[in-house]
């Protein structure tokens, strides 16, 4: 293990809200300390497994299709949580966040620790900019996975000695 903070924020800025990771990625830089790996991804499994094989904690932001959905709502959840959350068979096509967990866990590529934060969406038409309840929750969310970054150094320094 590396004894590194990794946060990716997932998703695509020219999607209206699925650029809440990106977002959440931004307004992290200088905010956490500089070990800190800060990431944005597609969401593509492989590199997914690529940001956090082998890192110890890792946190990933990402905004969520929820039915019914409640835009702006945050959410929280732990590895096993996330990838109950995969949607059928684990297959090398077509993955979500669920399944890209499923699929590390099975090929032992996870990371001592993986939280993820998420926020309900209620736009993912093409164009840049949140939609009003995302952006709204966006400080929230900043915050929230700012504490679990600090949580997840604190945890590290502590077992490391």
């Amino acid at each position: 293990m590396t004894g590194r903070v990794v946060v990716i924020g997932v998703g695509n800025s020219y999607r209206r809200d699925d650029g809440a990771g990106p977002a959440v990625v931004e307004a992290l830089s200088g905010q956490v300390p500089e070990e800190t790996l800060l990431a944005v991804s597609d969401g593509e499994p492989g590199r997914m497994l690529g940001h956090w094989t082998g890192q110890d904690r890792v946190i990933v932001v990402e905004t969520v299709h929820a039915h019914p959905g409640n835009p702006g709502r945050l959410h929280t959840l732990d590895a096993e949580a996330t990838a109950r959350c995969a949607s059928g068979p684990v297959s090398s096509h077509g993955l979500g966040l669920g399944e890209t967990v499923a699929l590390a866990a099975a090929l032992d590529r996870m990371p001592l620790e993986l939280v993820v934060h998420a926020v309900e969406g209620e736009d993912f038409g093409l164009g840049p900019g949140l939609s009003s309840p995302v952006q709204a929750a966006l400080p929230d969310l900043v915050n929230q996975v700012a504490t679990a970054v600090q949580l997840a150094h604190r945890r590290l320094r502590s077992r490391l000695g």
